[in-house]
């Protein structure tokens, strides 16, 4: 199977709003997310990527997207993420924020992962900003729905020049696959300069 990657920017963005917000659901449902979503709730919250300095990233075979990643300044994103870098020497309106990377099961080892940060981070670029960063759930090892084969993404992120931001930690809730409440969680910032 070959992806092709297209980018969306500001008010292109609604066309593929629906298949993002499913992809969401789908991926965030596994491990370490276990993401328990709502069709609803997601497209409300992808509104927030019609922003003109906002991008979607998406891969798709043949016409149906199966991944997509998504991105902007962090000062314009709308939750908190944000207060978790306060008082580090990086001015926050310096920083792109790479958001959400989904990619169907059958499509991983191609390529998309590369794709997705290189398409984000250009365009972090192009918009004048200096860094770039991201972050990732943090989970007990011990986690009972751990799958005994997971392995992180840490090596990876490594190789694309991003490190761990010391003490940077942002809190988000959402509620997990069998929970009857949402609860917040914990990820860590992960940055690079641009």
């Amino acid at each position: 199977m070959s992806l092709a990657f297209r980018s969306f920017i500001g008010a292109d963005v609604g066309a593929v709003l629906d298949d993002l917000a499913r992809l969401r659901i789908a991926v965030f449902r596994d491990w370490p997310y276990l993401y328990d979503g709502d069709l609803a709730y997601e497209r409300r919250y992808l509104e927030l990527y019609t922003n003109p300095r906002a991008i979607v990233v998406g891969a798709f075979d043949g016409g149906h997207m199966v991944g997509a990643a998504t991105g902007m300044p962090l000062t314009d994103h709308d939750d908190d993420f944000g207060s978790a870098l306060a008082g580090i020497a990086v001015p926050l309106e310096t920083i792109f924020y790479c958001a959400e990377s989904v990619l169907l099961p059958g499509y991983r080892g191609q390529g998309a992962g590369h794709a997705f940060f290189d398409a984000r981070e250009d365009h972090g670029r192009s918009l004048g900003l200096t860094h770039s960063a991201f972050c990732g759930v943090q989970r007990p090892t011990d986690h009972p729905a751990r799958p005994a084969d997971y392995r992180p993404l840490d090596a990876f992120w490594h190789k694309r020049g991003y490190t761990p931001v010391p003490g940077a930690i942002a809190h988000f809730a959402w509620k997990d696959l069998g929970d009857e409440t949402e609860a917040e969680k914990p990820l860590q910032f992960w940055m690079k300069p641009l």
